[in-house]
């Protein structure tokens, strides 16, 4: 990856791994979210999707943290930069950059590849919102999580109100966002928020390593089509969702992975895919 990011680092595992992390790269901050993030994110995860050596994504924070949150330095700056002498320009200015910053969270949705969440240390406020978008979610047992902007009197508007509901239930998550309570690593995988729990980062690092290669060794089409027909169901009623299926079935199924697939169980050997 030629393209260097100053809120980011971008890595591949080996020269034979289809898995690249994408790591908040800013730990004097707890990776705090700035203005440059909110700008290099969504081009970073575009670069890695049309990447056909990308495959699965992990997604991850130096330092200490993985996220505490958007930085409020930079926030201050939002309110400050909207400001106009028209109160309904001011307000038009302000939706627009809202509209701008929700875009991060929503471009790991967009991207066809699978983006993993690693998560460490602290997940504040504006990192939930990015990894409730996340497809895969992983945690130490020494993370703690909260949904904070009713402490900084904001209601949360990028991504987790929307997202967090269908991930670990509406009262939960109500109680999570009115509350803004931290809760630990334990109590994720409780709610449903993380699929498992490690012991401590080395073990979260290797755990997350090989689930992502295993996703990575899969039928690629598959792979993206399975993703895109989940998030595409949660706002279909079943028989829309199976009409939806039916429909990219019908264009991608048949095709050289299916027969990669076959020819590699009557040969008893690892089915070698086309990147994509």
């Amino acid at each position: 990856m030629d393209q260097t990011y100053k809120s980011l680092r971008i890595s591949r595992r080996s020269p034979e791994s289809r898995v690249f992390d994408l790591v908040l790269s800013r730990p004097s901050r707890s990776n705090a979210l700035s203005r440059d993030f909110f700008t290099e994110f969504p081009l970073a995860l575009s670069s890695l999707d049309q990447n056909p050596d990308v495959g699965v994504i992990v997604f991850s924070g130096d330092g200490n943290n993985f996220c505490s949150g958007i930085d409020l330095q930079f926030l201050g700056a939002v309110f400050s930069d909207t400001q106009s002498d028209d109160p309904g320009r001011t307000r038009e200015i302000l939706r627009r950059e809202i509209k701008f910053l929700q875009r991060a969270a929503t471009a790991i949705e967009e991207c066809r590849k699978p983006v993993i969440a690693a998560v460490h240390g602290a997940c504040i406020g504006g990192g939930i919102d990015l990894i409730t978008a996340c497809d895969l979610r992983y945690c130490t047992e020494s993370a703690s999580f909260s949904v904070k902007e009713v402490d900084l009197a904001i209601t949360a508007d990028l991504g987790t109100l929307q997202r967090l509901p269908a991930i670990v239930g509406y009262g939960n998550a109500m109680d999570l966002a009115m509350t803004a309570r931290r809760f630990s690593g334990s109590e994720a995988k409780e709610l449903g928020l993380v699929s498992k729990v490690f012991s401590s980062r080395e073990e979260l690092e290797k755990g997350v390593s090989e689930i992502a290669e295993g996703i990575a060794g899969r039928s690629p089409l598959a792979i993206i089509g399975t993703k895109r027909v989940l998030i595409q169901g949660r706002d279909l009623t079943v028989d829309q969702g199976l009409d939806y299926v039916a429909t990219w079935n019908s264009a991608l199924l048949i095709s050289d992975d299916l027969m990669e697939t076959q020819a590699a169980q009557i040969q008893k050997r690892k089915p070698l895919y086309a990147k994509l």
